[in-house]
């Protein structure tokens, strides 16, 4: 990536952060406002009682580790990195993402959204976005924008996987559906992208040391999460059709099974292609590239 090449980074930030706005709202609207979205869900949830005394005794552990006192820990870690890099606007960029993206999680579910009843079993309340996997994400981006150029892909890699681990462990207990995963990770996308286009505006905020061609870290790094993104993608676009086309007999154990499949896919998906986009837009916004 060229320091002379004319991308618009602003623009590309605020395009990406608009479309994980709509696409949040979509999700609402289709898994939470219809019956067949509700239904399909709902089939994931079910899906995962198989099994789920093994994988509770692991995915029990992820979850635990995500509470208030860690955001609040992390946070002053990330203040911490960025006052020994002689950075503080990295910290001020941290505080935007980890607050921003846990605060707008709370008011979309509490007060924002609401699960119309429409007659689908184990329809409890509205639980879209997951405010574990929010946390789980935020704490892995805040982590991917403080550290050096040379950490940074490993953080992102590292954070797509913890991401994922805490999404499907709330499937596994069944504590949220699929679609309030994946709203999550892309409430924390909008904000990191949003910070993205905030950091290019302020011409003190860009890295130096990060002008010039792409590192093969990154490289590699970017590939591996797209590579992984679309194949999780594609298995979750097949089995969750699958659960969807035969609506409504959708209750033997293959067919639950198949949208459990289908439900950790999809989480799998959305956090490494997110993880993906933040790691690149990191990339370019501390390129020093022209501001577009």
């Amino acid at each position: 990536m060229s320091p002379r090449r004319p991308v618009p980074l602003v623009a590309v930030s605020i395009v990406v952060a608009a479309v994980s706005v709509v696409g949040v709202w979509v999700l609402w609207r289709v898994f939470v406002g219809t019956w067949a979205g509700q239904s399909v869900d709902q089939a994931v949830i079910e899906g995962a009682t198989y099994g789920q005394n093994q994988l509770w005794r692991v995915a029990e552990k992820v979850l635990d580790v995500v509470s208030v006192g860690l955001i609040a820990v992390v946070l002053l870690a990330a203040v911490v990195i960025a006052v020994v890099r002689h950075r503080w606007e990295l910290a001020v960029q941290a505080a935007i993402v980890m607050i921003g993206a846990n605060l707008t999680t709370r008011v979309l579910k509490e007060y924002v959204f609401e699960r119309p009843e429409l007659g689908v079993p184990g329809g409890y309340g509205n639980t879209l976005p997951s405010g574990h996997t929010t946390a789980a994400a935020s704490i892995s981006v805040v982590l991917m924008l403080v550290v050096s150029p040379r950490v940074r892909p490993w953080a992102a890699v590292l954070g797509a996987a913890y991401t994922t681990a805490t999404g499907v462990s709330t499937l596994i207990g069944r504590w949220h559906r699929p679609s309030d995963v994946v709203a999550a990770v892309l409430v924390v996308l909008a904000w990191t992208a949003a910070t993205c286009a905030f950091a290019v505006l302020v011409p003190r905020w860009g890295l130096p040391g990060d002008r010039g061609a792409v590192p093969r870290a990154t490289r590699v790094a970017l590939a591996s999460l797209v590579a992984v993104g679309l194949v999780a993608g594609a298995v979750a676009g097949v089995t969750l059709s699958a659960t969807w086309s035969r609506l409504p007999d959708v209750s033997g154990r293959d067919d639950l099974l198949t949208a459990y499949l289908g439900g950790a896919a999809g989480t799998a998906s959305a956090a490494c292609l997110a993880f993906a986009v933040m790691l690149a837009l990191r990339h370019a916004a501390a390129s020093g590239l022209p501001r577009g």
